[in-house]
């Protein structure tokens, strides 16, 4: 995430753009994209997810159309996760691997039929997980893959009053919506994608509909969420929050290097499925390296690239690091040899300083579940 005035315009925009300028935003080039990266700042708005709601403008998102008789099969071959496991209204979330079993992509597919499947993408990776798709679906009659991107915006509402605010501008019952499932309605008389998903560890929704209506969407949730302390929130935010509920970033936690296996997500990964893009060399090697989490022991914030050291030699890489403003503590994701395990002791070289971490499990914050 860097700022670059110089190259500011020629960065895509969503179309909010010019709102969150209005709204004081500071805005960077994150991933080719003109985004804001905070408002008031990044621990206020951290907090504001986590006590009351947060308004992200997610619009730089891919979106993918698989259709067509063989569409289900299609993707069982292309991701690593069951998708015949879900139904009609239900997402999931899966890798999307190469031949060699590491990732091109994370994704969430969301079924609206045996035959049409939504699917977000991430924005860096939105040409390459199409022109990936696409090719690999010639082998599958009736399958149709279209870029949809251009046609939606997105935002995502989350935090624990999200539901009551966007509740008083749906015409569908959201209570009705489970974790992981979705419906198709109208938010303040917009046809929209209602999803109870969400990047943040909190309960929320994300929702998709025509981009020429995102400021209409964007100021009636801002109204309703008024009286509940909702804020937008930026990028810096996303990434805190993100982070503490250990959800991967593909390029820093994941990416074309790392397989699920060696990542938090092997649960993904269903073998017994039948045949799938990366299983034969999933099989047939065993990790090589796995992600786990740290916490620091002294008075330093760990970040992406920084080393890590075991047994005074370098062994790992720091994928994500950053303070905790839930936790209060510095923490963050690192990838180890298989051998370490959990309360072992390492280093991590920050600024050319040697620091002391404690190897912890992923799961540094996680909220109780929501009813299904």
């Amino acid at each position: 995430m860097s700022s670059d005035s110089d190259s500011v315009g020629v960065l895509k925009r969503t179309p909010l753009c010019e709102t969150h300028r209005f709204l004081g935003a500071k805005m960077v080039d994150f991933g080719g994209w003109e985004m804001p990266v905070q408002y008031t700042g990044i621990i206020d708005e951290h907090n504001t997810v986590r006590s009351a709601c947060g308004l992200f403008d997610v619009s730089h998102m891919g979106e993918v159309a698989v259709t067509g008789p063989n569409a289900l099969g299609f993707l069982q071959m292309v991701v690593t996760n069951d998708v015949s496991r879900i139904k009609d209204g239900q997402a999931i979330y899966s890798p999307m691997c190469y031949a060699s079993g590491t990732i091109v992509d994370d994704l969430i597919i969301y079924r609206k039929a045996a035959d049409n499947f939504f699917i977000i993408v991430n924005a860096s990776n939105t040409d390459k997980d199409f022109a990936w798709m696409h090719s690999h679906s010639q082998g599958f009659d009736g399958v149709t893959v279209e870029n949809k991107s251009a046609d939606y915006a997105q935002l995502a509402i989350q935090g624990p009053k999200a539901v009551d605010v966007l509740q008083g501008i749906a015409d569908i019952n959201l209570s009705a919506i489970g974790y992981f499932w979705f419906d198709e309605g109208k938010v303040c008389g917009i046809d929209s994608l209602i999803a109870r998903t969400g990047y943040t560890g909190e309960d929320g929704f994300e929702i998709c509909f025509a981009p020429q209506h995102a400021e209409k969407v964007w100021s009636a949730l801002m109204d309703a969420g008024k009286p509940r302390g909702i804020k937008p929130i930026g990028l810096g935010a996303r990434d805190t929050l993100r982070l503490e509920a250990c959800y991967m970033l593909y390029g820093n936690d994941i990416d074309g290097r790392t397989t699920p296996l060696e990542a938090t997500i092997g649960w993904t990964v269903k073998m017994a499925k039948g045949d799938f893009l990366g299983k034969s060399a999933m099989q047939s090697k065993p990790p090589a390296k796995k992600l786990v989490g740290f916490e620091l022991l002294e008075r330093a914030i760990a970040r992406h690239g920084d080393k890590v050291l075991v047994g005074g030699k370098e062994a790992g890489i720091v994928t994500s690091g950053t303070f905790s403003p839930t936790l209060k503590k510095p923490l963050g994701m690192c990838y180890v040899p298989p051998v370490c395990a959990e309360g072992d002791e390492v280093q991590i070289s920050i600024h050319d300083k040697l620091c002391r971490a404690k190897l912890t499990s992923t799961r540094f914050y996680k909220k109780p579940p929501i009813n299904k």
